[in-house]
């Protein structure tokens, strides 16, 4: 992928922000325009696994055909991490999930109505893979919502998946703070890992993002909640997400969308994007941009460009 555009120019957005002109390396990565994922390994959602959401189909799980229905209108991603890595893809939301009555005790999965296939460990290696290949790439890990993590056990899964992180990721990560480009560089660090859930005994990790989404279908409500999240967080000096992303209803209107047996979410994404991109053109101030199908034509491209506006005239 290539583009030159403005005052930005790119010639591979696989190291986009190596490339950025020198004098954004030294804002904080709060002030850059960012581009993410959202629900990031629903590329990979199994329909032989239970199904998790919404509440009121899980107790049709037994019905295969209603499990592919829920991984047509639950898959927001077309291709895995690597490939979002190289499209230039920098912020992951990843939502974490444990099967119920699995015999491995610490073993975990993502989730979006369905769990993934692939384990979330088996992913966490693919990315740290790359980000050793790839050392002036900063790559941001949100961690969250953490299914099927169950009083009795919960503390010892989330100990277990810190440990792992911080045992992959090592010297890699970056301590809370005002991270800048540069300073990540000189450090050689170029991982950030959020984690929604108190881990304040973990110093590596950083508190949860916000992130800013309509709930809706309606593009206008999407514009309409980006527009509002940019004004709230305009002296913010922390991380926050813009969601470019539409939301199935979670009551009985969700058959409007599902019984189209034609059509699909990444279809709908793909006939709603284009609008959105254009509009997100003309704003200013937004951090991480996270959208469905992230490595669609523009979307990388558009959300990197918008840091032109930082740079001097």
């Amino acid at each position: 992928m290539s583009a030159k555009k403005g005052n930005i120019k790119i010639a591979n957005y696989t190291d986009w922000m190596s490339q950025l002109p020198s004098e954004l390396w030294t804002i904080p990565l709060f002030k850059l325009a960012i581009p993410g994922s959202h629900d990031s390994v629903s590329y990979d959602l199994d329909a032989s696994s239970a199904i998790i959401e919404p509440d009121n189909l899980k107790r049709f799980s037994w019905i295969y055909c209603l499990r592919r229905i829920v991984r047509t209108w639950g898959m927001t991603q077309e291709y895995n991490i690597t490939m979002q890595l190289e499209a230039g893809v920098r912020y992951f939301d990843l939502r974490i999930a444990r099967k119920r009555n699995d015999h491995h005790p610490t073993r975990l999965y993502f989730y979006h109505g369905l769990y993934t296939s692939t384990d979330v460990e088996t992913v966490l290696r693919e990315i740290h893979a790359w980000t050793v290949a790839h050392p002036k790439e900063v790559i941001i890990l949100a961690f969250s919502n953490f299914n099927g993590f169950e009083k009795n056990i919960k503390d010892k899964l989330h100990n277990h998946l810190i440990g792992f992180i911080k045992t992959m990721f090592g010297s890699k990560l970056v301590p809370p703070g005002i991270p800048t480009l540069q300073n990540c560089w000189d450090q050689g660090k170029n991982v950030i890992v959020s984690y929604d859930y108190p881990a304040n005994y973990h110093p590596e990790m950083w508190k949860k993002i916000t992130y800013y989404y309509a709930n809706s279908m309606d593009r206008a409500q999407v514009k309409s909640k980006i527009s509002e999240a940019l004004g709230k967080e305009k002296t913010s000096n922390y991380f926050f997400v813009c969601g470019l992303n539409m939301t199935l209803p979670a009551d009985h209107r969700i058959l409007i969308y599902i019984l189209r047996l034609c059509d699909s979410f990444p279809n709908v994404i793909r006939r709603g994007l284009p609008k959105l991109l254009k509009w997100l053109k003309q704003q200013s101030g937004v951090n991480i941009v996270a959208s469905d199908l992230a490595t669609r034509k523009d979307f990388v491209s558009t959300v990197v460009e918008l840091n032109s506006a930082l740079m001097k005239p």
